[in-house]
């Protein structure tokens, strides 16, 4: 397939936004649950939900320059029983909507207990909008994620590691972000963050492996003979049938070498997970904003390599008859 760098941009900034929060609340049900120290509402979880609303919106924007006519948006929620997409358009704004909510019930410190559970854990109004806010994170994955998973044609696509693979690779960067943002902030939760990310980042690297490996080995159901209704065994296509390029051939092939797809693979193997662990282990013992930062926009770069990659190698069965080359 042909990536489009809006929905790159796309998937990755709303993952980190999504990782962002979900990394902000965890932080905040083990303050409640007193493991960890409780941090300052107004300055932390304020200004950590803005800039996963940021994040968020960013993500948003680059989706239009995906779009024939912007001014129909509207019109691709309206396949929500059907179409992974269109819940995606609904749950995307829904999310953010609610993570706004979050920070701002912690910005201006409108915050009232609500009930309390086996007379220790007070739950307040911003808990249980979190909770709630964790459940659409969670849904918003899986909505991008089977957007592609669904696509039964694509068998690259065709796997629930697509769906993991999104979850873990949005929630790793999301929480290399906020360690970074807890070590702007002076928070004594940087090690916790640090600690997780490294976590979540070997379990995307192990889940994202299986799919390299699953992908390599794949027995494709296409063939020449299929593709163009013949049946013989021995089938030799002189030409596609016209000089030019088409539709066709731009969409559904990325038009770059082998040499530059085992490359790239490389690369973001080591953006997105070698170099953010060995960033992370150094800042665990000795917590460094620069470090923790340059984990993260190597991790993102990464993740934009990634993402290219795997949109990149969704072969098109469509292509046997058109012989990519």
């Amino acid at each position: 397939m042909h990536p489009a760098f809006s929905v790159i941009f796309l998937t990755t900034l709303i993952g980190a936004g999504q990782g962002l929060f979900l990394a902000l609340y965890t932080g905040q049900v083990y303050s409640v649950l007193n493991v960890l120290p409780v941090q300052d509402s107004h300055s932390f979880y304020g200004f950590g939900a803005l800039l996963s609303v940021v994040l968020l919106i960013g993500g948003l924007i680059a989706s239009f320059f995906h779009l024939g006519h912007p001014e129909r948006a509207w019109r691709s929620a309206a396949m929500w029983r059907t179409s992974w997409l269109s819940r995606e358009v609904i749950v995307l704004p829904a999310f953010m909507g609610v993570t706004a909510i979050y920070g701002l019930i912690h910005y201006f410190g409108f915050n009232p207990k609500l009930f309390t559970i086996s007379g220790v854990v007070d739950v307040d109004l911003s808990l249980l909008i979190g909770a709630l806010n964790t459940g659409l994170a969670f849904l918003l994955f899986i909505c991008t994620g089977m957007i592609y998973a669904c696509i039964k044609f694509l068998q690259e696509w065709a796997t629930p590691l697509t769906v993991v693979n999104y979850i873990l690779l949005g929630s790793a960067s999301g929480f290399t972000l906020a360690t970074a943002f807890a070590a702007y902030s002076h928070s004594e939760l940087v090690s916790f963050y640090a600690g997780w990310s490294i976590v979540l980042t070997l379990l995307a690297f192990t889940t994202r492996t299986a799919s390299l490996i699953r992908n390599a080995h794949i027995k494709h159901k296409s063939s020449l003979s299929t593709a163009i209704g013949v049946r013989h065994p021995q089938i030799q296509q002189k030409s596609r049938g016209f000089m030019a390029g088409a539709f066709n051939t731009r969409e559904y092939f990325h038009g770059m070498s082998q040499l530059f797809m085992r490359n790239i693979k490389w690369i973001f193997i080591v953006m997105v997970f070698v170099a953010p662990v060995i960033l992370l282990a150094v800042g665990f013992n000795q917590p460094a904003l620069s470090v923790f930062a340059i984990a993260f926009v190597a991790q993102y770069i990464g993740l934009i390599a990634e993402r290219w990659f795997f949109f990149a190698q969704a072969n098109h069965p469509q292509n046997l008859y058109y012989q990519t080359i």
